[in-house]
């Protein structure tokens, strides 16, 4: 059986067994995914750790994605590997900045810091996360980085007051504004002759 054909029989059993749970899955790439409801995400990772067909034991990684024309914008995405089948999973379920998604940090341990970095980037709640705070932005920082309507600038800005003796926010002051500059196409080349090239040369001898 190949490496495809293994992938979709797994996404059929998943398919079978957590029917209400997740709602369709694809191999694209040599790797599985499933789309999935995420106020069901804590009965699907327990399945999908416990099952022996499954036997995903390990989190890896929870990341986030930002569609800002979608009602549901955020797409939370969790990637399990099993050692057992040597196969690595994706699961993608969709979430907006209101309403919080169940926390995964008692079924996997290493989920705490992953869920949140996501709120730290994204802004998403997760539901039952014993220490929800920032942990890659400062705790007084404004705003979620990762999301594609946060400003380059950012909101505020930090640095230590010698009048005040201590570390203040201030709203961010460019000091100049941000300026288009129109770079010419490296695939059209100079609209002027350079002097020490061989045409300049051509040209001052009228060829």
């Amino acid at each position: 059986m190949s490496k495809q054909d293994a992938l979709d029989e797994m996404g059929q059993v998943i398919i079978q067994a957590l029917e209400n749970e997740v709602l369709d899955y694809k191999v694209a790439y040599g790797e599985l995914t499933l789309n999935a409801r995420a106020d069901k995400i804590v009965s699907i990772l327990t399945h999908l750790h416990n099952d022996s067909h499954c036997n995903f034991a390990q989190l890896t990684d929870i990341c986030g994605v930002d569609y800002p024309e979608r009602a549901k914008r955020f797409d939370v995405v969790y990637h399990l590997l099993s050692l057992t089948h040597n196969v690595r999973l994706r699961i993608k379920v969709q979430a907006d900045d209101e309403t919080p998604i169940p926390s995964v940090v008692e079924l996997y341990p290493s989920a705490g810091w992953y869920e949140r970095e996501v709120w730290d980037m994204y802004g998403v709640m997760f539901d039952g996360h014993p220490d929800l705070r920032r942990i890659l932005t400062d705790y007084g920082f404004q705003g979620h980085p990762q999301r594609k309507d946060f400003p380059l600038s950012g909101y505020v800005e930090l640095r230590y007051s010698e009048e005040e003796r201590r570390v203040v926010y201030e709203p961010v002051k460019l000091q100049q504004e941000f300026r288009d500059f129109d770079f010419m196409s490296p695939w059209e080349g100079a609209k002027y002759i350079l002097p020490e090239s061989e045409q300049a040369d051509d040209k001052r001898q009228g060829n």
